[in-house]
């Protein structure tokens, strides 16, 4: 009788662990690209906004020319338009799934 007890014990051990590791090899890889790579891009928008408001503001006291100041608002302006287009896109995606059936 005790044997039979310490070998149920030793096979739900063994059930246990494989269970374990069923369960770590079954679980859903973090996909950590999409969230960088947004953030990323915010962060590069942010950057390219601040450097256009520092060049004006350079030019206006006399430090920075006009060209470097029209690349730089050009510049800005591309960053502005890539972000509006990226956020309609997403407002179309997002209604999109509102007009899916139920």
């Amino acid at each position: 009788m005790i044997s039979l007890t310490t070998a149920a014990l030793q096979t739900g051990s063994r059930v246990a662990s494989a269970y374990a590791e069923a369960r770590a090899a079954a679980a859903p890889s973090p996909t950590p690209a999409a969230p960088q790579g947004l953030s990323a891009a915010a962060r590069d928008f942010a950057a390219v906004m601040e450097q256009a408001d520092a060049t004006a503001l350079g030019a206006m006291q006399g430090r920075n020319d006009t060209q470097a100041l029209v690349q730089s608002i050009a510049e800005a302006q591309m960053a502005l338009e890539t972000a509006v287009a990226i956020r309609d896109k997403v407002v179309e995606a997002y209604q999109d799934i509102l007009r899916m059936p139920v």
